[in-house]
């Protein structure tokens, strides 16, 4: 008889934990669902989660230990997922006044989605879904750059050092130099095979030696579809000129950019500035907010 009841009793708790855990793995397929499909609800045990991988992985490094310290001077990257999406009104400006590509975007800084609006016609909006470049306009003239490539390049820069947190990231520690009299603790960022579309890409931050914020940043681009046969354009170098703070968040208000060379600070010919305004920051967005919209066409 004891030994019938201790089996109904174990039989009893062995169902209790198989239906609880069940019940924990639908929950986690419906906040994974509400995630990939909506874009919203990203819960604060994920977010806790990458902080911790990304603080643990970061500070095995001499080289992530700087990013990670840049990453805390600009207001910390637990901060960083937990302020959700990120909107910000994005306004290159080639000094030729050729390629000028001014739009009001939102990012998923989680799932690196992005949704632009241009300045003049709201009704003219382009997107990256996480697996689709898509565009609605009225005709070519109203966005007159490749946007597909467009979409999620300005968080490379208003994104900084955040955008370097995850795996498939490769970071070294370059000695230390002097850059528009202050010293820079200096780190290449390079990126695995087959990460992101221009693999190729490498980034190398100047992170004020003093005060750990991002001064400045080296960069080429090797977009497959720019050179299909390998390559990539001269390396340039983008030089913060202001900051502000939005929610806890260190941003640069403007950039400006100028051919890499070998001179004292490296700058050679002006070619670009950057105006970055109307920071802010939402805890949501409208349902499929970066799905294609109706109408509108995949980029291939």
């Amino acid at each position: 008889m004891r030994i019938t009841v201790k089996l109904v009793s174990l039989f009893t708790i062995l169902s209790f934990v198989a239906c609880k855990e069940t019940s924990k793995k639908e929950a986690d397929k419906t906040i994974v669902e509400q995630t990939e499909e909506l874009g919203y609800q990203i819960p604060n045990s994920w977010i806790e989660k990458r902080v911790t991988a990304a603080n643990k992985r970061l500070n095995a490094t001499d080289a992530g230990k700087v990013l990670w310290s840049a990453m805390e001077a600009h207001g910390g990257l637990k901060n960083w997922y937990a302020n959700g999406f990120l909107s910000l009104r994005f306004n290159y400006q080639p000094v030729n006044g050729k390629g000028i590509r001014d739009s009001y975007q939102t990012i998923d800084t989680w799932n690196n989605k992005a949704r632009h609006n241009s300045i003049t016609d709201n009704n003219d909006v382009f997107g990256w879904d996480g697996k689709e470049s898509w565009i609605k306009a009225k005709d070519s003239t109203s966005f007159a750059y490749d946007t597909k490539f467009w979409a999620l390049t300005p968080i490379y820069f208003s994104g900084q050092p955040f955008v370097f947190d995850g795996t498939g990231v490769n970071l070294e520690l370059l000695p230390q130099v002097e850059f528009k009299g202050a010293m820079q603790n200096v780190v290449k960022v390079t990126y695995d095979k087959g990460v992101g579309s221009a693999p190729d890409d490498y980034y190398i931050m100047y992170v004020n030696a003093k005060t750990n914020l991002v001064d400045a940043f080296k960069y080429i681009v090797s977009y497959p579809e720019y050179f299909p046969n390998g390559g990539h354009a001269p390396e340039k170098i983008t030089v913060t000129q202001g900051t502000t703070t939005v929610d806890g968040i260190v941003f640069a208000t403007d950039f400006k950019t100028y051919w890499s060379t070998a001179d004292k600070d490296g700058l050679g010919e002006y070619i670009t500035k950057i105006d970055v305004s109307d920071i802010s920051f939402s805890s949501t967005v409208e349902e499929n907010f970066f799905s294609k919209l109706e109408g509108a066409e995949v980029l291939k």
